[in-house]
């Protein structure tokens, strides 16, 4: 059966796609290792020339990529343009700090004996992706990649393969060659992918679940990997914070793309001082959002990316309540029905949750839903303990005037990144990193790159003779 990619919001088919055959997918693989033979011996200079060349036919196709997007996934069509634009912030980042952060680490003086570290690519690199962030999530992988002189396969998630094609278009033929090839792939199928010697890293974008699967095939051969999983994003407004601030960028931090991204902040934890006003102001904000057609402008909640996620949502829901939660706003799906025999809208209305128990599943389990749970704590030994009471580790962030306590709370929650005043946010110059069920390794910054390349050691006596 070949691929369909379903429309979420109008449940109409967008294209149909076929899986590449056996035959195909191994030409494929031999293409970028062929390719990379050639493009390693590439100075980096022109690398970087090259792969700028290719961030044009972004530029160009804009507009219909951003399209693409929302056909496929459903986010409004305002947030995919935004993307677009963090994706030329990402990339265009990741170029200027690319000749400075590969060029050799020289040692001091030692007389005698030249010492030095190389950065040097690791060969063909499979980047599977994810589809809530289509264009971020590769963008990630493929421009650090290919300026340390990697070769990239890019199996992209079922759900936003047009993705995939487009990345190939751009990248697929830079100076003739094959860097980066698109694969439409069943999971058997990229499970036998990870087996092949050729392939030198795994990076993996997605649930737990399958990072743990990708994680088993890859130890099988020793295989590097990088992990991008789940995550249960904190948030804590403390004592001295700005609560109208901290309102309005928690909810929005909350329910952009529709709460369908990992560093979404899926939990929050109030100081009782604040508690009655945050939700006081916090209700009204959520109303506000207009959901409908994501082709629209003025749309601001999309659908979710999958009928199924609405029964989780309410079920999450119903859990607090019978825990002592109090249903303030939302809790359900949109019941209006687009009138065809396919379906209806995946609407999950906007939604706040009082005084949630941190045990409730809706605390601690991945929720990727525009909702907003809600709990008092008396002070910031209650708000730690909280925060840090989840098995992930991605984000956390903390509203407050205080650089002491921001400090504390950077140094003592187990998280890849502090916020203070902001959240659900990527610098491209700082690593993008979990800990615990969150996942392993670093992307963006610096760091991207040490993840895509080896260390070689030069250790060179200058002369061979007897002294």
């Amino acid at each position: 059966m070949p691929l369909q990619i379903v429309n979420p919001y109008n449940q109409e088919i967008v294209c149909t796609l076929a899986y590449h055959r056996k035959v195909e997918l191994h030409q494929k693989i031999a293409d970028v290792q062929n390719a990379y033979q050639q493009w390693r011996l590439v100075p980096i200079e022109k690398r970087i020339k090259e792969v700028t060349a290719g961030l044009a036919y972004f530029r160009i196709h804009a507009e219909e990529i951003a399209r693409e997007i929302t056909l496929q996934m459903g986010k409004p069509i305002c947030e995919a343009r935004r993307e677009i634009a963090t994706f030329f912030e990402r990339a265009e980042y990741m170029l200027s700090i690319s000749k400075e952060t590969l060029k050799p680490d020289v040692l001091p003086q030692k007389t005698g004996f030249n010492r030095r570290v190389e950065h040097t690519p690791l060969g063909p690199i499979l980047n599977i992706s994810a589809w809530n962030y289509p264009l971020l999530i590769p963008v990630n992988i493929v421009i650090p990649a290919l300026i340390s002189g990697n070769t990239v396969l890019l199996k992209h998630s079922p759900r936003t393969p047009l993705c995939g094609q487009r990345f190939e278009a751009a990248f697929g033929n830079l100076t003739g060659l094959p860097l980066v090839q698109n694969l439409i792939l069943t999971n058997t199928q990229t499970s036998r992918l990870i087996a092949d010697p050729r392939i030198q890293y795994v990076a993996f974008t997605g649930s737990v679940a399958t990072g743990r699967h990708v994680y088993s095939q890859a130890a099988k051969r020793i295989l590097p990997v990088g992990l991008e999983l789940g995550g249960k994003d904190a948030a804590y407004v403390a004592e001295d914070a700005d609560i109208q601030f901290a309102v309005a960028n928690l909810i929005d931090g909350a329910c952009y793309n529709a709460g369908q991204s990992c560093c979404a902040v899926e939990r929050v934890y109030v100081h009782k001082k604040h508690y009655s006003e945050f939700l006081k102001r916090a209700k009204p904000i959520l109303s506000q959002y207009k959901l409908g057609d994501p082709m629209s402008d003025e749309t601001t909640l999309g659908p979710l990316v999958s009928p199924s996620d609405l029964d989780k949502l309410e079920a999450q829901v119903a859990d607090a309540v019978s825990r002592g939660a109090k249903l303030l706003l939302g809790g359900k799906r949109l019941k209006e029905s687009r009138g065809n025999s396919q379906g209806s809208y995946s609407f999950f209305l906007p939604t706040l949750l009082s005084d949630v128990p941190n045990d409730a599943i809706i605390m601690q389990e991945e929720s990727f839903g525009p909702v907003v749970p809600v709990k008092m704590v008396r002070d910031d030994e209650e708000a730690l303990a909280n925060m840090a009471d989840s098995r992930y580790g991605l984000t956390a962030s903390v509203f407050t005037e205080s650089k002491l306590r921001a400090e504390r709370f950077a140094r003592e929650l187990p998280v890849g990144t502090v916020y203070q005043n902001r959240c659900d946010y990527l610098d491209p110059a700082l690593p993008w990193t979990g800990v615990k069920e969150s996942g392993t390794g670093s992307t963006l910054s610096r760091y991207g790159f040490y993840s895509l390349t080896r260390r070689k050691s030069i250790h060179f006596r200058v002369t061979g003779k007897a002294i």
